[in-house]
């Protein structure tokens, strides 16, 4: 389930609606789709891509995309670091970064023209589009595990463009967790529905 925090207004969004409607008016389209029973532990990346097959060619149709592969990321991942480096930095890309998340939890950070830095922790069962141009950036959580369904427009993918801002490193690269309760954080939830 994501969480959605705007670290310079003190709020966080914990409800899916609330954080589709957030993210709507940045042009990021949020969605959740059902995970329980869709795969066995341990599924091969094919298992996954026809697991989702139905929902996979609804999102071709819609955006445009051509391709769809799995990615699979572990704290075991040859060369992890070098690999995260790649895209924990400021950057755009000339298309949409979208994922379905299948396993694991991943940070992504939003910095729009007109408004604040936010973050949205994305796990299991969320679906996120990060449309072209936008600056981001992103990292896994602490348990540094990810699997998710990645689609694109041109069959060699896109590559980061990166801004050279620096203003990522103004940010931890830390998820909210299971363990991460408003409470904890003493930052107020907030509803926009």
């Amino acid at each position: 389930m994501a969480t959605l925090r705007i670290p310079a207004e003190d709020k966080l969004l914990l409800e899916a609606d609330s954080i589709a409607l957030f993210l709507k008016d940045y042009g990021i389209f949020f969605e959740q789709w059902p995970v329980a029973g869709r795969i066995g532990e341990g599924a091969s990346a094919t298992g996954i891509l026809e697991a989702y097959e139905p929902e996979i060619a609804e999102l071709k149709e819609r955006g445009g995309y051509i391709t769809a592969d799995v990615i699979d990321v572990t704290a075991d991942t040859p060369n992890l670091q070098a690999m995260l480096d790649r895209f924990n930095k400021e950057h755009t890309h000339a298309e949409d970064e979208v994922r379905f998340i299948v396993e694991g939890r991943g940070l992504f950070h939003i910095h729009p023209p007109n408004g604040p830095v936010f973050a949205i922790e994305v796990a299991a069962g969320d679906l996120i589009n990060v449309p072209a141009g936008t600056k981001h950036w992103f990292d896994l959580c602490s348990d540094r595990r990810i699997r998710a369904i990645r689609l694109f427009r041109e069959q060699a993918g896109w590559t980061p463009e990166y801004t050279e801002s620096g203003v990522a490193s103004g940010y931890e690269p830390l998820c909210f967790g299971p363990s991460y309760t408003p409470e904890r954080a003493s930052i107020p939830s907030i509803s926009l529905a």
